[in-house]
């Protein structure tokens, strides 16, 4: 359970950004082995957003970040921390991050990406949190989702194809009344599937110095049964063991927000853990898997639907490559921050 002599953090403010087009099922299978009705049938995913070729991740991590510090009311000079999650930035390094304190004019964060594939967001927020309780000087932070999958997944292969989007989502946290915000967090690592979700081309082992493109290493490369297998056996225990931690019980949670993988996997890992899907938001058959933005996104449009009521118990959740999972506890609150931390 959280320290109750620690500042309590919560999430104050939530954007999110997408890009102006969208690939639907028929348009997607021109070019693919399997119609748009197998695609609904075994994900759920109607459609897609793709970024355009001007568009870069710094401006739709900047776009999500405005509209959440506008709704917390933060000013760019008051944010102590900027956490930019992705795998999918726009340079190796330097990292997303500062290229987003610069633009926000943000000239007191401390900066820094964070690469946990698509439960980035998840962690970044437990990561910013742990920050700002131990250092009560930080008192707001940016944690940013966003990426460009699409730049590196051959469209002609339906392993990637049908569910990777573009996008990007923030949340602003900042000190709250004790008890609200997050209560608690939970991590597990999987490795043996480390191969199984991989993009190696441009890293130091497949460096692209001296080399032709090769699409069997520079594009993305996806097994779906492992990362079905490994989400409906690792995710529901970490969300149990985050609730643990928080000495709750999993029945008392009002809501979740899962990573949007796929439709029919948050189906069953609902009925999993003992719910309906009324206990749950789901944006992915409009806007498909969006990698690190993926609950970044779903939280933003979850909060502007209403869905996320004052004091609720709320758990955000996510499966990454490697494979690691995250989960963690809230008691919601979007209200105003402590004007003063003890």
């Amino acid at each position: 359970m959280i320290n109750a002599h620690l500042p309590s953090v919560s999430v104050i403010g939530v954007g999110h950004h997408l890009p102006a087009a969208a690939q639907d099922n028929q348009t997607l299978c021109r070019d693919l082995d399997v119609t748009p009705e197998w695609i609904l049938e075994k994900t759920g995913i109607a459609r897609r957003y793709i970024a355009a070729p001007e568009d870069t991740a710094w401006s739709y991590a900047v776009a999500s970040a405005r509209q959440a510090m506008a709704m917390a009311k933060v000013q760019p000079e008051d944010i102590g921390l900027i956490v930019a999650c992705t795998y999918s930035g726009d340079y190796l390094f330097p990292p997303l991050s500062a290229k987003v304190q610069q633009q926000l004019g943000a000239v007191n964060a401390q900066i820094f990406d964070l690469q946990a594939n698509c439960s980035g967001f998840v962690t970044g927020l437990s990561v910013a949190s742990d920050r700002m309780r131990v250092d009560p000087s930080v008192r707001f932070a940016v944690v940013i989702g966003v990426e460009f999958s699409t730049r590196y997944i051959d469209r002609r292969d339906s392993n990637t194809a049908i569910y990777l989007s573009d996008g990007a989502g923030a949340a602003v946290l900042g000190h709250v009344a004790g008890g609200e915000g997050i209560q608690s967090s939970a991590f597990h690592t999987d490795s043996s599937n480390f191969e199984s979700v991989r993009l190696r081309g441009g890293g130091s082992g497949f460096a692209n110095n001296g080399r032709a493109f090769d699409a069997s290493i520079d594009l993305m490369e996806m097994n779906g049964i492992a990362t079905w297998k490994q989400a409906i056996t690792h995710l529901p225990a970490t969300i149990r063991k985050s609730c643990s931690k928080a000495g709750v019980d999993l029945k008392e949670i009002d809501f979740f927000v899962f990573h949007q993988a796929n439709l029919r996997l948050i189906e069953y890992l609902v009925r999993k853990l003992g719910f309906d899907m009324s206990k749950t938001f789901t944006n992915v058959a409009e806007i498909g898997n969006a990698g690190s933005a993926s609950v970044a996104i779903a939280l933003s449009e979850a909060v502007q639907r209403g869905h996320l009521k004052q004091g609720a118990l709320v758990v955000l959740a996510g499966v990454g490559a490697g494979f690691n999972f995250a989960a963690s506890v809230w008691r919601w609150t979007l209200g105003p921050p402590l004007t003063e931390v003890n």
